[in-house]
């Protein structure tokens, strides 16, 4: 675990790090996972196992060496959305804070080391979002039961939109990110369960993204907006990462 001071977060942050195993190796690709809201740095490898898959598929040899970054949101309330707002900058600790810090502690990353993001939920949101802001910064871009819009987090939280919108630029929604950057969109994929509460929102923006000739990977698989589903998928992020490398 790595804990990071940073104006962005006024403070400290944590970030949760998986190496593995070889300590020769160098310039690793380097994964971020972003969790949900409730949740930290610690989502990932303690409800979904995040370490143990990518270890799996690297001992059988169907994803090269990566590294795991698995970093807090901030800790804002029930969550930060990973965008600016309240004076802080959550978008920011993610591109530029969490990236160095990795960058610097970790002798098998390097600024050589291609870099992707993916997350879950509020964490897809930030990872759609943030990738598609910075196509510059990611090799490629992975979604789980994603939160869309900002205004989807209602469903979720129980601060009041309000407390957090109005710092936010009215096009920081998915769809209009992906739209103004289309043209530099690293590859891009996403997925939803049937029965996740965030189904047709997912759907609109696979929709949205045809309609404007995106190109980009969508799934639908069976389940509901639950760890069990995403500890099974991160598996299909990270063959998908790994055949972009």
């Amino acid at each position: 675990c790595i804990t990071v001071k940073t104006p962005n977060l006024k403070g400290r942050g944590d970030i949760c790090v998986f190496v593995p195993e070889g300590s020769s190796l160098e310039n690793l690709p380097i994964v971020i996972l972003l969790h949900g809201v409730y949740g930290s740095c610690w989502a990932w490898p303690l409800r979904a196992g995040a370490h143990l898959t990518a270890q799996r598929l690297i001992n059988e040899s169907k994803i090269k060496p990566m590294i795991l970054v698995m970093p807090s949101d901030g800790l804002w309330g029930d969550g930060s959305a990973y965008l600016p707002h309240n004076s802080f900058d959550f978008e920011k600790w993610i591109v530029e804070d969490v990236s160095n810090a990795v960058i610097e502690l970790i002798p098998q990353a390097s600024y050589n080391s291609p870099k992707f993001i993916s997350g879950l939920s509020m964490g897809g949101f930030g990872a759609l979002r943030i990738g598609s802001k910075y196509p510059e910064e990611f090799k490629g871009i992975s979604g789980h039961s994603s939160i869309t819009s900002l205004e989807q987090m209602n469903l979720f939280v129980e601060e009041p939109l309000d407390n957090f919108a109005q710092d936010v630029k009215t096009d920081e929604d998915v769809f209009l990110t992906m739209l103004k950057n289309s043209a530099e969109l690293p590859p891009l994929r996403f997925d939803c369960g049937k029965d996740d509460l965030l189904i047709e929102h997912n759907r609109k923006l696979h929709q949205q993204l045809q309609e404007s000739n995106i190109m980009h990977t969508y799934q639908e698989f069976g389940g509901a907006h639950e760890w069990e589903y995403w500890e099974e998928h991160l598996e299909d992020t990270l063959l998908f990462f790994d055949k972009l490398l």
